[in-house]
């Protein structure tokens, strides 16, 4: 049985990464929520929507040491590994910024994933052969179906319920801040607000075989 896991906003929060933005960078005013909508809304408001491409090469680059694991994200990949669940990292990043320093996103990913121990040589985490960072959604597809992924978790619901999505994968929306309570729950995919629950969820699957 194999898993598969977006990374952005699904395995790393980028929470305090928009706090700094917000409280070191002078970019927005001091009052503006310490989120992506709020910051992206209003420089785009501003017309300075360079200004925010550039911010999403720091936030996804150097910005990342602010980042963090969602809480229960690594014990749900060491709870996987130890009843021989396969689990892979499979995100869509492009290898460099559309703006500002050229530097390598995927290197910083799987660099962050180190320092935070989900990727290792331990028997409870991931290596390197495990993570697979496309530079196209199409690639991401294409790779969610050669791993022949059972489950897939993703914090987007429009790439979830893309046409081009393997039918025989299980679908999970990972929605932490519930952002898509309102009825977005479908017959598509699983809508859970915790790893906890997520691996509450396809371990009862698991269990009823």
């Amino acid at each position: 049985m194999q898993v598969g896991l977006d990374f952005d906003n699904t395995i790393a929060c980028y929470d305090l990464v928009y706090r700094a933005i917000v409280d070191e960078k002078d970019v927005v005013p001091s009052g503006t929520p310490a989120n992506k909508t709020a910051i992206r809304d209003f420089l785009r408001a501003a017309g300075r929507e360079d200004e925010w491409t550039e911010l999403q090469g720091y936030v996804y680059s150097e910005g990342m040491t602010y980042a963090r694991p969602y809480p229960g994200v690594a014990d749900f990949i060491a709870t996987c590994r130890s009843l021989s669940i396969d689990v892979s990292i499979i995100s869509h990043r492009t290898r460099h910024p559309y703006a500002g320093p050229k530097v390598d996103l995927h290197a910083a990913a799987r660099s962050w994933l180190e320092s935070h121990a989900i990727v290792t040589d331990g028997e409870s985490t991931l290596t390197h052969d495990l993570i697979h960072f496309e530079v196209t959604k199409s690639d991401k597809l294409g790779r969610i179906a050669d791993r022949s992924c059972r489950w897939f978790v993703d914090d987007l619901p429009e790439f979830l319920s893309d046409p081009g999505f393997p039918a025989s994968t299980r679908r999970i929306l990972f929605d932490p801040h519930n952002l898509h309570a309102d009825g977005s729950e479908s017959d598509t995919f699983h809508r859970l607000d915790s790893w906890d629950r997520i691996k509450t969820h396809i371990l009862d699957e698991v269990n009823s075989k």
